[in-house]
């Protein structure tokens, strides 16, 4: 399987060539047919390139709104379709995922700068017949409008975010004196974390029963790795492994997903996510080939490496630094790397077939289903696909969707009996529903019986084909 990015590329090519094509026909009356054939062949391939195109910016993670909507989602997942089409799934305010065209969606930038929050207080600006007042944000929307607790919905030009000046404290909270400070550096550890949509408001659990003492010493243990999880990536997934392998969150929260959730405001993902990153920092630092120690600055960039064994991890590393000029790659240029490796080798078309050859195909999926079990016959080969003649037609496939017939006689005798197809097809402007079933089936069958041989010929004589 290619990537996105080389099926535009040779979206791109095939549309330059129909362009070419349909010049080349332009007023030949007696290639009308063609003509309308390839105009609409046009226009799958532009409908598709530019569907790539949309969906290539797309990232799971990413805010975004359909165009002509207020809504504010979530990238969960990104598809391509059997028919090579690529879909956006998007959770709508935390409900059920749902398919959406990529054309047809904007990536949201006031949400993904992170403006404002649910629980937010806002104070409408002036100008505005409620200027002044202050509400509290209920639910965030696209371009940076918010729906109040009063369900009142304000533009971003409406409002004006409130900064408190104090911070509630309250009895039993971690570091009292420290908190804001901490929070500073919470919210700043998570804006650099990128990709992700999460919680920035840092809450203190004031409800937790104490189940169990720390003593002194893993107590200052305790708050010396909180203090490396709000400094950077690597050392908060560090941090995290420890607080966790430790339990050193046990005198407040019985859990670790309740911990993380309360005391940095990380999702269990978010928190899976650092650990992992971590670990996969650590493996990148046995490379003795890279005397620069380039690493990871983000998560994001290890997220691919994830599922790799730590050899391929510190091999794909190395490609990715080098792609990148010898800076640190983006996590762009390290999934491209990881999913070239996942794919089967291309073949080149002129390696495996000549022009003339016969085949079977399979393995098509969408619309081209249908033609699994015809024979064909390659007329053309590209670069990494074939151009086959079949029963009512051509397409394009890759050589993985061929099998070679390899009996000598049928390799001769199909070429014949798919001219004589096409000639009845090509010269009959309106044939029998009978006479067009009988040449589907005939496309299946890679011999000849007596019977259908005989068949052939009494159609070709009912509508006047000369042999």
């Amino acid at each position: 399987m290619i990537s996105v990015t080389e099926e535009i590329s040779l979206l791109t090519k095939q549309e330059n060539q129909l362009h070419t094509s349909l010049d080349n026909l332009r007023g030949q009356r007696s290639k009308v047919k063609e003509h309308k054939q390839l105009e609409k062949e046009l226009a799958g391939v532009l409908r598709k390139r530019q569907n790539l195109q949309a969906y290539e910016v797309f990232e799971l993670g990413m805010p975004v709104h359909r165009i002509s909507s207020s809504r504010l989602g979530i990238v969960k997942e990104l598809k391509i379709t059997p028919g090579g089409m690529g879909e956006v799934w998007v959770s709508w305010e935390g409900l059920l995922q749902i398919p959406e065209q990529p054309n047809l969606l904007q990536i949201d930038d006031a949400a993904r700068a992170k403006i404002i929050a649910v629980g937010d207080r806002i104070k409408i600006v002036d100008g505005h017949e409620r200027a002044g007042k202050t509400f509290t944000v209920a639910r965030l929307l696209a371009r940076g409008a918010v729906e109040t607790t009063e369900q009142q919905i304000f533009e971003r030009e409406e409002w004006q975010k409130i900064v408190e000046a104090t911070q509630k404290l309250v009895q039993n909270s971690i570091h009292s004196s420290s908190f804001s400070q901490e929070t500073q550096m919470v919210t700043q550890l998570i804006e650099e974390l990128g990709g992700e949509t999460l919680e920035t408001t840092v809450t203190v659990n004031t409800t937790a029963t104490q189940i169990e003492e720390l003593t002194d010493d893993e107590e200052k243990e305790r708050h010396w790795l909180e203090l490396k999880v709000e400094q950077a990536f690597y050392e908060a997934g560090t941090s995290l492994r420890e607080l966790r392998d430790k339990r050193l969150y046990r005198s407040t929260h019985t859990t670790f997903e309740t911990y993380c959730r309360d005391r940095f405001g990380f999702t269990r993902a978010n928190a899976t996510y650092l650990i992992t990153g971590a670990s996969v920092v650590d493996n990148l630092k046995k490379m003795s080939t890279n005397g620069l120690q380039i690493l990871p600055t983000n998560e994001r960039q290890t997220r691919p490496l994830t599922k790799l064994e730590p050899n391929e991890q510190r091999q794909v590393w190395q490609q990715a630094v080098e792609q990148a000029d010898g800076k640190v790659p983006s996590g762009r240029i390290v999934k491209g790397i990881v999913d070239r490796l996942k794919e089967k080798p291309l073949v080149k078309a002129r390696d495996f077939c000549t022009v003339g050859d016969a085949f079977i195909l399979t393995r098509l999926e969408g619309t081209e289903r249908k033609y699994n079990g015809c024979w064909v016959i390659a007329s053309q080969l590209r670069d990494f696909t074939v151009v086959v003649d079949v029963y009512d037609g051509e397409l394009a496939v890759k050589p993985e969707n061929l099998n070679p017939i390899d009996l000598p006689d049928v390799r001769r005798q199909l070429p014949e009996t798919l001219k004589r197809i096409k000639r009845l097809r090509n010269n009959v402007e309106m044939l029998d529903r009978g006479a067009s079933n009988i040449l589907k089936d005939l496309g299946r069958q890679i011999y000849l019986t007596e019977f259908e041989a005989d068949l052939l010929t009494f159609m070709e004589q009912r509508y006047g084909i000369d042999n």
